[in-house]
């Protein structure tokens, strides 16, 4: 049994020309994964459109009818920053649905990674920063339904605080939220985590990487989580245009396997999400994407020798 990986054709939605969000490369991703035979095609999980109910577990009813409708005031379209259309709205949910089996598969596996998720601006009532619904906070109500988990991390790498996720469990003893991002950088008015690092501009790998390491064992075995998920965004890198910190690609790889290894190691379950990158060079960007399922497939393999 290889690493369990979640991708569905429609994670790519039509966007106008120069837009910045990189909507291409949730497909360039997948292509990747299998050129450089990181992945087979039998690895590969598609996922289902979710139940509207499921998003009504952390959304507002009217917000959710309202996005799904093409009925939100322009301000609140504004605020997404992603101009609407009925294919993006299939796009968001079936980006939705492949988070929820994305951490159904890593209960069940140990491990499992999708190609897509991290949307951590989205608020119950209202969208932010590209981001419609939280799959992170969906997919812990999701699995916290079924009975499925009790405890869960979140551990938000990217570089941007995970604003809409600190605010949706803020009184939930349930879910604990560490989010490690760039202090000078979006959003502008920080929500409180569980707990929140705030680095400053310019840090680079090795300083990142013990800042990491001085919280995440002892947040294993202070939450003894159920399941993390993992919000693997590759904004902090240098050439990130929204970024402002330093990591190289070397220091994203060691970052993907500190966090899982260590996870993996502590007997807690992890599901990946990629989160945020930004970059004019394409390439670059969809291969800094792809560290995280490089580093998982090291991992998987590894915790069943």
């Amino acid at each position: 049994m290889d690493l369990p990986i979640v991708y569905h054709p429609d994670y790519v939605a039509p966007l106008p020309d120069g837009h910045r969000f990189p909507m291409g490369k949730f497909s360039d991703l997948y292509q990747l994964l299998l050129s450089d035979r990181i992945a087979t095609p039998a690895q590969f999980h598609a996922p289902e459109l979710p139940p509207t109910e499921w998003l009504e577990l952390v959304h507002c009813k009217n917000y959710v009818m309202d996005y799904q409708q093409g009925t939100l005031d322009p301000k609140a379209q504004r605020r997404i920053g992603l101009p609407w259309s009925e294919a993006l709205v299939h796009r968001t949910c079936i980006a939705v649905g492949g988070s929820v089996l994305t951490a159904r598969l890593a209960l069940k596996h140990g491990l499992a990674c999708n190609t897509a998720g991290g949307t951590h601006h989205a608020f119950p009532d209202y969208g932010s920063g590209f981001c419609i619904f939280n799959d992170l906070a969906i997919s812990v109500r999701a699995l916290q339904k079924f009975n499925l988990v009790q405890k869960v991390l979140i551990v938000d790498l990217d570089v941007h605080q995970g604003d809409g996720t600190a605010y949706i469990f803020q009184n939930d003893p349930s879910v604990f939220t560490f989010s490690m991002h760039c202090e000078a950088n979006f959003p502008g008015k920080k929500q409180q985590s569980d707990l929140d690092v705030s680095l400053p501009e310019g840090m680079e790998d090795d300083a990142y990487l013990q800042t990491l390491a001085e919280y995440l064992p002892d947040l294993l075995n202070q939450v003894k989580p159920d399941l993390v998920l993992y919000d693997a965004g590759v904004d902090p890198h240098l050439d990130d245009l929204l970024g402002k910190l330093a990591l190289t690609d070397t220091g994203l790889f060691r970052r993907e396997m500190q966090v899982l290894s260590t996870c993996v190691k502590q007997g807690c379950p992890v599901a990946c999400v990629i989160g945020g990158g930004y970059s004019k060079d394409f390439s670059s960007l969809v291969y800094r994407h792809s560290l995280v399922h490089r580093a998982a497939s090291q991992v998987y393999v590894q915790q069943r020798l």
